[in-house]
């Protein structure tokens, strides 16, 4: 089973507690990842995609950036937890928590609890690291729906069945403290979320996965800043209400004779689909007028990657966004923009070189037309550099 990317097999370890006992010598294991980035960019990065003004916008920033440094502490507790502490060094001073879990290692029955801090296992990049990434960047549809990743304060429950073909499921109940949400006082759960994954291999040079994802929360007083209205303004509005998505990914893996190390394609793809639907306040520093709010937003992504050559990668990758046709109270109609008629998209092409498992260099360029008449020519380079011990990525 899964004899080209081990996907089966890497999922039987973690949950064995084998990987984790024979990551490192040491204890616990430590890694820190640096990068870099230097930026190119025709448009002002704090500028949101049309249509999704009134989600997050983590843009890029011009010039020279050190980036985010992160730092891995992992290690076994006891037979029967493992912990896990990711922090992310900020360059302009402060350490953030992106990662902070335990998780069991020996529940048995293809069960693996894990509780904490953690990226949501909806989708496929959702739970990928930033150093783990294709791109520069994460597709247009994690920016605006996801603030490039969920993370939550909860807990994941995974079981993976006793079949030959790779079938997992998994649960999660959280604050709800990451956008779409709004962190906020609260006893029980304030999002959920619910996935399965299937996968299986083509012979000895094919695998493939694909996963369907469900994720609820609630906002309430979600706040979003410079906002354009139909008066021409930007202003400021607050959002309570239910917020619901779906999510569809798939990915298939090619490589020659089964060997990774020479050359391989990588094809993948998501599209989520998300409804809110609850109470809109317009302009709260000026007219503060509330009503009803209802809106379908989607985004969806394409992309390939080929090492044509050990070492060398190159990427195409497609995005696009439709930001949907707003159902808005009677109140608000004449002050809230319900259709924006236009649908955010970006081409994006990449080049990497890696001299060892533990470097990286890339270059990057983008043709970004997210923002109506703003197209913007994007040009990137960066590096990645991992020190110390390092687990294997996911599939």
């Amino acid at each position: 089973m899964f004899r080209i990317f081990g996907l089966c097999a890497a999922a039987l370890l973690c949950q064995s507690g084998y990987a984790a006992n024979n990551k490192s010598d040491f204890n616990p294991a430590f890694s820190l990842i640096l990068s870099g980035t230097y930026a190119s960019l025709q448009q002002d990065p704090a500028t949101p995609a049309t249509g999704f003004a009134m989600n997050p916008n983590p843009g890029h920033e011009q010039g020279f950036n050190l980036g985010e440094s992160e730092m891995g502490i992992s290690a076994n507790i006891d037979p029967q937890f493992r912990g896990t502490a990711t922090l992310a060094l900020d360059p302009a001073g402060g350490i953030s928590v992106e990662n902070a879990y335990v998780q069991t290692t020996s529940l048995g029955d293809g069960l693996n609890l894990k509780f904490g801090r953690f990226f949501s296992g909806l989708g496929y990049l959702n739970e990928q690291h930033a150093h783990a990434w294709d791109f520069v960047d994460q597709p247009l549809v994690y920016a605006a729906l996801w603030e490039n990743q969920l993370g939550e304060d909860g807990v994941q429950l995974k079981w993976l069945a006793p079949t030959d073909m790779f079938l997992e499921f998994g649960g999660e109940a959280g604050k709800g403290r990451g956008f779409p949400g709004s962190d906020r006082a609260k006893n029980g759960s304030g999002a959920g979320v619910l996935f399965v994954h299937a996968g299986g291999d083509i012979g000895i040079e094919q695998s493939w996965r694909a996963g369907l994802s469900l994720h609820r929360t609630r906002a309430v007083a979600r706040e979003s800043t410079d906002v354009p209205d139909l008066h021409g303004n930007a202003v400021t509005n607050l959002f309570t209400g239910d917020s619901r998505t779906a999510g569809l990914d798939l990915v298939w893996k090619y490589a020659p004779n089964g060997n990774i190390k020479e050359r391989y394609l990588k094809l993948q793809g998501e599209y989520f689909r998300r409804t809110e639907n609850g109470d809109l306040s317009y302009d709260t520093a000026g007219a503060n007028i509330t009503d009803s709010y209802t809106v379908t937003q989607r985004g969806w992504y394409v992309q390939g990657v080929y090492q044509f050559m050990p070492r060398w990668r190159t990427a195409l990758r497609y995005d696009r966004l439709d930001p949907g046709i707003a159902s808005v109270g009677a109140a608000n109609a004449g002050n809230v923009i319900a259709d924006y008629a236009f649908k955010p998209s970006r081409t994006t092409v990449m080049l990497d070189y890696s001299p060892s498992e533990f470097s990286r260099i890339r270059v990057q360029l983008a043709s970004d037309q997210s923002r109506q008449n703003l197209n913007d020519r994007q040009f990137f380079v960066q590096y990645i550099m991992s020190l110390g011990a390092h687990g294997a990525h996911s599939y």
